[in-house]
């Protein structure tokens, strides 16, 4: 699904920071085998965004990543730590070692 499974975060590791995240935090919630992929993402304007719900250990936290694929880059867009909603979604809906 994503290209080398890893995230671009170039030109948004400094924004996500706001939500005191870290490129290394949002990273390991995105390889978390249990995570929960949303494709496209609710929120999503385009409808190219892709939601990921995963466990952050350092942060020890549910964090949302929002990447966007594009011509074999995945690009980091935005990550927060997960809210009500999307904690629901992650205990409640298959994850990626469901399917």
């Amino acid at each position: 699904m994503f290209v080398g499974e890893g995230i671009d975060w170039r030109h948004r590791g400094d924004y996500i920071a706001k939500h005191g995240l870290t490129p290394d935090v949002a990273d390991e919630a995105f390889a978390d085998p249990n995570r929960l992929v949303i494709d496209p993402d609710p929120a999503s304007v385009s409808g190219r965004t892709i939601r990921i719900i995963g466990w952050s250990s350092a942060s020890k936290a549910l964090i949302t990543v929002i990447v966007l694929p594009d011509e074999g880059v995945t690009w980091g867009v935005d990550a927060w730590p997960s809210n009500t909603t999307d904690q629901r979604r992650y205990r409640e809906e298959p994850t990626d070692v469901d399917q």
